[in-house]
């Protein structure tokens, strides 16, 4: 039998304990070369872009030669205003990465021993610059579709003479939400929060190229697709995968999202579902990518995304 990849030596590039061991100046260092790499980690001012600036030792930042104002390593990124060390944001960067099916708040809370609310907003940052680096160009060649409920979980009643049928519209709570996930064949995953899967087959017009052969299950929501594309369908009552046709690629995606709702974060806010299906699309794409390759690309990611609108001072302005 085959070894499966994430137990070969091939996942495994980066050490969590080599990230911990580096001083702040070795991690501050080495932020630097990941956010200037075009210049060997030479500071470039945000503001104006000038690569001749002062160094303010006793602040540990910098002064443009140019424009005079004054920045910081981070000033700029999505981790504009930290007030935690550089060494710490690389040490939750690798365990983020190093999170197979995610990585929970509270168990950064464990790990580094800030605050929930601090390690919460961390997160959330890695996932918004991980949102803005992916390639989001159209899909082609085979893609798969198909879209998962989640939300709106009612309790049943006590007694069975008193429950209804949830699946009936009036006796649901109206957070529902669709997660619509378009997967090429050996390729992209691309993930979708929307209300129903009839606006997934909008979305689908908008993100997948003309001509691309499309896989999609027996829900009718699916059939204004066969207007713009050749489609394949596959009837799930009668088998799995008929005639060449099949969405398991898609159902393997939502296999994993269901695997970190129920089994690390337990639970997933409808306001922030975006953000963690574009993770786990991300997450099924690089499986079989080393860890140290994968926190690199977070690195670069969160170095080159800018100041945050919704995280920065989240908790300032409001709890969800």
């Amino acid at each position: 039998m085959a070894q499966h990849f994430l137990k070969s030596a091939a996942a495994r590039s980066l050490k969590l304990a080599d990230v911990m061991r580096m001083t702040d100046e070795q991690a501050r260092e080495a932020f630097q070369l990941i956010r200037w790499a075009d210049t060997d980690g030479e500071p470039v001012c945000p503001v104006c872009g000038c690569v001749e600036s002062y160094y303010l030792a006793t602040q540990r930042r910098w002064k443009c030669k140019g424009c005079s104002k004054q920045f910081s390593l981070t000033s700029g990124t999505i981790f504009h205003s930290r007030k935690m060390e550089v060494r710490n944001i690389l040490a939750a960067i690798a365990l983020f990465s190093n999170g197979v099916k995610g990585h929970a708040a509270l168990h950064l809370v464990r790990d580094l021993g800030y605050a929930y609310q601090t390690a919460f907003v961390l997160l959330h940052k890695i996932r918004e610059a991980l949102g803005l680096a992916i390639d989001n160009s159209a899909l082609s060649g085979v893609v798969e579709i198909d879209g998962m409920y989640t939300g709106g979980y009612s309790k049943p009643e006590n007694e069975k003479k008193n429950r209804k049928d949830r699946r009936i519209v009036e006796n649901q709570t109206g957070k529902r939400q669709v997660v619509v996930a378009m997967r090429e064949r050996k390729g992209r995953t691309r993930a979708y929060v929307v209300k129903s899967e009839a606006q997934g087959a909008v979305l689908a017009t908008q993100h997948i190229e003309p001509g691309t052969t499309i896989h999609a299950d027996e829900s009718r929501a699916w059939d204004r697709l066969s207007a713009h594309y050749p489609i394949k369908r596959i009837d799930h009552s009668q088998a799995y995968s008929l005639n060449g046709a099949c969405t398991n690629a898609a159902e393997s995606f939502f296999s994993r999202v269901r695997r970190a709702e129920h089994g690390i974060h337990h639970h997933i806010s409808g306001p922030h579902l975006q953000a963690y299906a574009t993770e786990l699309a991300w997450r099924e794409d690089f499986r079989r990518i080393s860890n140290g390759a994968q926190f690199s690309m977070l690195a670069d990611a969160t170095a080159h995304a800018p100041k945050s609108v919704k995280w920065c001072g989240y908790w300032q302005r409001r709890v969800d």
